[in-house]
């Protein structure tokens, strides 16, 4: 890929939400945060193995995968992004310090704690750093 422009891929939800999260609206906005050190450091450069980790945990969780992308730097470095129809999930690696960082938004509905331990066992990763940020606005907290 070149360093000019890209094109914009939007797509739209095949199915109504609705029947997935009634009242996602109303839901907690949370984000997680997770560092952590890799036991394998082949992990930091293999995406579709960080992929099916990141399908599984979020399936664990309860949630509901729309889309999914990865790219792949020229240090091996993986940039994984999953659409969710309860947000989304990020994932970043750094091989040249076996350095993985999970970030999930999630809208409440999925079990985001259940998500992110799924990809802390999954992806092997100690040496953890984990926040918890509640989103969203102040008045409906």
């Amino acid at each position: 890929m070149d360093s000019g422009t890209t094109s914009l891929r939007v797509q739209h939800a095949e199915q109504s939400l609705g029947g997935l999260r009634p009242l996602e609206a109303f839901a907690p906005k949370v984000l997680y945060a997770v560092d952590g050190v890799t036991t394998d450091p082949a992990v930091t450069t293999d995406p579709e193995g960080i992929a099916a980790a990141a399908r599984a945990a979020v399936a664990a969780g309860d949630g509901h995968v729309l889309d999914e992308t990865a790219v792949v730097f020229p240090n091996g470095a993986v940039t994984l992004v999953l659409v969710l129809a309860e947000s989304h999930l990020s994932v970043h690696t750094w091989p040249e310090e076996d350095l993985v960082a999970v970030d999930l938004f999630s809208c409440g509905a999925i079990d985001g704690e259940l998500v992110t331990g799924e990809l802390v066992r999954s992806l092997g990763l100690t040496d953890l750093r984990v926040q918890r940020l509640d989103r969203g606005s102040a008045r409906r907290r």
